[in-house]
């Protein structure tokens, strides 16, 4: 049923296409960013969930309220 109502919409089969492309091109990007990154920046933010000792912006790290 949903099927037959799709298909019977003029010009339904853009989104598809739009789909695809916009979901290849948002990957390639991340692709393209992740590998341009320099390893420290990979790094320092690959070890940031298991170094408590300093706050990431340490500007808004509040220790008084705490």
């Amino acid at each position: 049923m949903i099927r037959n109502t799709l298909e019977s919409i003029a010009g339904i089969s853009i989104y598809p296409i739009f789909s695809f492309v916009l979901f290849f091109t948002f990957f390639a990007g991340m692709l393209i960013w992740v590998f341009r990154q320099e390893k420290t920046y990979i790094q320092q933010h690959g070890e940031l969930p298991l170094n408590d000792s300093q706050p990431l912006n340490p500007e808004y790290h509040d220790t008084e309220t705490r």
